[in-house]
C-alpha cells in the first residue's frame, strides 16, 4: 500500500517537471524572436544534445571501438545521403555486426 502510494508521488512529480519544462519558454518568450544567432540556437540545440547523448552510448555498445567507428561512419554517411531513420539504423547495425564477424574471424 505504502509503495503504491510512494509510485504515485513519483508520478505526480515527473509530470509536474514534464509540465514545467514545456511551459516555460512559452511564458518567457510572448514575443517572436528575433535575433538570428538565438533564433540558430534554438535550432541545432536539440541536435547537439541528441549527438552528446547518443555517441559515447555508440562506442559503449559493441564492446569494440572498431566496430563502434565503423557503425557510426556508416550511420552518418547514410545519414548525410539522406536514406530514412530505419535504413540508416539497420545499415549501422549490420555493418558493426559484419566488422565484428569479421573481427572475430581474424583472431
Amino acid at each position: 500500500m505504502r509503495a503504491n502510494l510512494t509510485v504515485c508521488i513519483y508520478i505526480l512529480v515527473m509530470a509536474a517537471v514534464t509540465y514545467l519544462i514545456r511551459m516555460t519558454p512559452f511564458v518567457l518568450f510572448r514575443k517572436k524572436i528575433k535575433s538570428r544567432f538565438i533564433q540558430s540556437l534554438l535550432y541545432y540545440l536539440p541536435y547537439a544534445v541528441l549527438s552528446a547523448m547518443v555517441i559515447p552510448s555508440v562506442f559503449s555498445s559493441t564492446g569494440s571501438v572498431l566496430t563502434a567507428s565503423v557503425g557510426l561512419a556508416v550511420a552518418v554517411i547514410l545519414a548525410f545521403a539522406k536514406r530514412s531513420l530505419l535504413t540508416v539504423a539497420l545499415g549501422a547495425a549490420g555493418a558493426a555486426f559484419l566488422t565484428g564477424v569479421l573481427q572475430n574471424l581474424l583472431k
